[in-house]
């Protein structure tokens, strides 16, 4: 009898208690990878202790924006990290994510940012030390395709601002500023880990453009190199925008987990983590413990008019930097 009845239990898993597992998807920019690899299991810790329930969190990286594209098409992401946030906008359009993302989290959904810095070759042989330096002749510039990287559009953010301000407003100047540093480019990855490969590990180019934080990981990963960060008098400010992707949150029941996951990287543990790896953080008393060089940074507000505006003159086809990429 005894038998039976543990049987029947067990069958319908009453027998015993179930162990709690949640699961959900972080799909994220190309060059986060390490970083969320430590963010993860500090926030499986916190969850298990405030819940009792045990997490796995999944990661998809790749460009912002092909990222954006492949949720669209189908991609189960719960939760997005990116580091544009147009391609949030673009799933908000497609309806996966809410229209008013933005007041989910604070700071307009950003828990940290960054700026497009450099990273240049052992002793900096070439003396590589702002902007104008990229569009010399003599200097090989590796950063990877804007029209798939958001990493890469914020770099052609920020050479386009530069110009404006070393131009005075002149937008022909300007275009044919940048359009200079990008003639120097000799090949465009898909994504900032692709465009790192080519030059940590195939040495190719003279200086990498990419997000402060990343320089800082890649100089610490190829010690041996001996490569050199360098920060510009001035850049644009990169945010990295979070959001939990609604509509696949709500079919697989995770909207909790992720709501939590994204919340903790606003949290002291999870500033602290995203400080370590060289990203600027709000929190005021972990970035105190963390020394970051002064660099005037404008925003796309203010350069550029918004978003919605850059998007439409700079990005869109046909836009301006459709004709910067001619004959590249």
């Amino acid at each position: 009898m005894k038998t039976r009845l543990i049987a029947a239990l067990l069958a319908l898993g009453l027998a015993a208690p179930v162990h709690a597992q949640d699961a959900i998807l972080n799909v994220s920019y190309d060059i986060a990878r390490e970083l969320f690899q430590q963010i993860n299991p500090a926030f499986a810790a916190e969850w298990k202790a405030q819940t009792g329930r045990d997490v796995t969190i999944d990661q998809s990286h790749a460009g912002s924006s092909k990222q954006a594209r492949a949720i669209l098409e189908g991609l189960p992401a719960d939760v997005v990290t990116f580091n544009q946030v147009t391609d949030i906008d673009v799933l908000a359009k497609g309806g996966l994510v809410d229209a008013d993302w933005r007041k989910a989290f604070p700071n307009q959904a950003s828990p940290y940012y960054s700026l497009p810095a450099f990273l240049v070759r052992k002793d900096n042989p070439k003396g590589i030390k702002d902007w104008d330096d990229l569009a010399r002749d003599d200097v090989q510039v590796i950063f990877p395709n804007p029209k798939t990287s958001g990493n890469a559009r914020y770099t052609y953010l920020a050479a386009y601002e530069y110009g404006l301000q070393k131009f005075g407003g002149d937008a022909e100047q300007t275009q044919a500023f940048v359009k200079k540093i990008f003639a120097n480019v000799p090949v465009f990855e898909t994504g900032g880990r692709g465009a790192t490969t080519t030059f940590a590990e195939k040495e190719i180019g003279d200086v990498l453009i990419t997000f402060e934080a990343e320089t800082g990981g890649i100089a610490a990963q190829y010690a041996d190199k001996g490569f050199v960060r360098v920060t510009p008098s001035r850049s644009i400010l990169a945010e990295f925008p979070v959001a939990v992707v609604e509509e696949n949150a709500k079919k697989k029941g995770t909207e909790d987990v992720s709501k939590a996951y994204l919340n903790f990287l606003y949290s002291p543990a999870g500033q602290e983590i995203l400080a370590q790896n060289f990203n600027r953080v709000h929190d005021a008393g972990v970035l105190a413990r963390h020394a970051f060089p002064d660099v005037t940074l404008a925003t796309v507000e203010d350069a550029f008019g918004g978003w919605d505006k850059v998007t439409a003159e700079h990005f869109a086809e046909g836009g301006i930097l459709d004709t910067i990429f001619v004959n590249q």
